[in-house]
C-alpha cells in the first residue's frame, strides 16, 4: 500500500501505492499511513516527499470502503472518521518538512493530504476537487486542514459546489504553491529539497513549531513577544545555532550541508 525510498541525505520519498484505484483510501491504507507517520515523527528525516504511484496523487475514498461505511451504523462511521482525522493530524504535525508532489487526480481526501503538507508542487495536468457534496456528504475530517490552507472564502466556493479545478486555480487559492510542467515535476521537487537541505535541520523543525505556536496564540502582544524572544535566545545558544553562526561569520558552509547524516 506504500512504496518508500530513502536517500543518503536523509530524504524519505513515500508514495501511496494503489495505482489501480488511483491511490484511493481504504481502511488499510489509512492505518498504514498513520503508523508510518508516527514512526517518522519519532525519528524525523531531513525531509519527506509525499506522492502517489502511477497516474494520480490520490482520488479520495475507495469505492469498496465507501460501500462498507454506507452499510455501517453511525457509531462505526464515527470511529472510522476519527481514524481518518487522526491520520491527517499525524501528517499535519510531523516535525520534518513535508512536500506534496501532486500529479493526476487529487480529490476529497487527496486534497486533505495536500493541505497537510508544508509545501505542494503540482504538475500542470493535475486536477483537484472537494467532491463530497456530490455524494450528499461533506469534507468534514479534512476541513480543518483545507480551510487553514485556502481560507474560508475559497472553501465556500469549492466545498459547496464540488466542482473540479485545475492546477492553476489550486495555486491561486493557495492549495499548492508551485505549478510546473509535468516533465519538470521531479526537478522542481529536487530544487525544493536542495533549499531545505541547506538549512539547519533543527531550525526547520523549530520553524514548523513556531508557525503553529504563533498561529494558535490567543493571548496578548507582550506575552507573544516574550515567547518569540525566548525562542530565538534558546536557538542562538543551541549547538546547531552556534555552529550556523560560526560558519556564517567564518564565511564557510555549515556542516549540515556537507554531512548527509547531520
Amino acid at each position: 500500500m506504500l512504496n518508500e525510498s530513502n536517500d543518503r541525505r536523509g530524504v524519505v520519498r513515500l508514495a501511496l501505492d494503489r495505482p489501480e484505484v488511483h491511490n484511493a483510501f481504504n481502511a488499510g491504507l489509512i492505518d498504514r499511513l498513520t503508523e508510518r507517520f508516527a514512526e517518522l515523527a519519532d525519528k524525523p528525516p531531513r525531509a519527506l516527499v509525499l506522492t502517489g504511484s502511477g497516474r494520480s496523487f490520490s482520488a479520495g475514498a475507495d469505492l469498496g470502503w465507501m460501500r462498507s461505511m454506507a452499510d455501517a451504523d453511525e457509531a462505526a462511521n464515527r470511529a472510522d472518521a476519527q481514524r481518518l482525522a487522526a491520520m491527517f493530524r499525524a501528517l499535519d504535525t510531523l516535525p520534518c518538512p513535508v512536500i506534496a508532489r501532486v500529479q493526476g487526480h487529487a480529490f476529497g481526501g487527496g486534497v486533505g493530504l495536500v493541505a497537510c503538507c508544508d509545501m505542494a508542487v503540482a504538475a500542470t495536468s493535475a486536477r483537484f476537487g472537494l467532491t463530497e457534496v456530490r455524494l450528499g456528504l461533506v469534507p468534514a475530517t479534512i476541513a480543518p486542514f483545507v480551510i487553514a490552507r485556502i481560507g474560508t472564502t475559497h472553501a465556500r466556493r469549492w466545498f459547496l459546489t464540488g466542482e473540479r479545478f485545475d492546477a492553476a486555480e489550486a495555486r491561486r487559492i493557495g492549495l499548492v504553491d508551485s505549478v510546473v510542467a509535468d516533465a519538470s515535476l521531479d526537478a522542481a521537487i529536487d530544487a525544493r529539497l536542495d533549499a531545505l537541505l541547506a538549512c539547519g535541520p533543527n531550525a526547520v523543525a523549530e520553524c514548523k513549531a513556531l508557525i503553529r505556536r504563533v498561529d494558535e496564540f490567543d493571548g496578548g502582544t507582550h506575552e507573544l513577544d516574550a515567547i518569540t524572544a525566548e525562542w530565538i535566545a534558546r536557538l542562538r545558544i543551541s549547538e546547531e545555532g552556534q555552529a550556523g553562526l560560526r560558519a556564517f561569520l567564518d564565511k564557510r558552509t555549515p556542516d549540515w550541508t556537507r554531512n548527509p547524516d547531520a
